[in-house]
């Protein structure tokens, strides 16, 4: 598990230093973009297609619970349908991540 964390923390760093200018124009699908692109560098996006990804996991590369969000419902491992919904759900999403502007 930790050598997962590293692995999508520095995924992440590598992102989020490459993310073009133009993401702010349309935050929705470039996030989701951005955060595919994260899983898969990492290796991971079979896994977490076949078993979702833990909540610890994503804390572990710096993704955090957006202030005022209930994530009581929120299953964990969360399905990827739903970290890819809440990656082009923007401003409202229920997490914050690293990668997205």
């Amino acid at each position: 598990m930790k050598k997962i964390a590293v692995a999508l923390a520095a995924v992440a760093l590598t992102a989020t230093a490459a993310a073009p200018a133009s993401a702010a124009s349309h935050p929705d699908t470039d996030c989701m973009r951005a955060g595919m692109s994260v899983l898969k560098e990492a290796g991971l996006f079979p896994t977490v297609a076949a078993g979702g990804l833990p909540i610890e996991t994503a804390v572990a590369v710096g993704v955090t619970v957006r202030p005022g969000a209930d994530i009581s419902g929120v299953p964990n491992p969360i399905p990827l349908s739903v970290v890819l919904a809440d990656h082009r759900a923007g401003d409202h999403s229920l997490f914050v991540y690293p990668w997205c502007g």
